[in-house]
């Protein structure tokens, strides 16, 4: 599984996102790092926080959507 988390410092709901995703081997990009405000606003325009997370090139949306993803996809599995 392809798995990109577009996250940034100092954010509770970008560590438990990493945190439930780690055993994919997450590519984990950080906001003034790896990318800007303009560059994530253009990518996800109807994003309203952050993390913002792609599985398999298709984006999923923040934790809670991770978390209805992975329960839908991924049944046998606990997170």
């Amino acid at each position: 599984m392809k798995v990109e988390i577009y996250s940034k410092e100092n954010c509770p709901s970008c560590n438990k996102t990493k945190s439930i995703l780690k055993d994919h081997n997450p590519i984990i990009l950080m906001l003034d790092k790896d990318f800007n405000r303009d560059v994530f606003f253009e990518k996800f325009p109807e994003a309203k926080s952050f993390p913002q997370v792609i599985i398999n090139d298709n984006h999923v949306g923040g934790y809670e959507e991770v978390n209805k993803w992975l329960a839908f996809n991924m049944p046998n599995q606990e997170f």
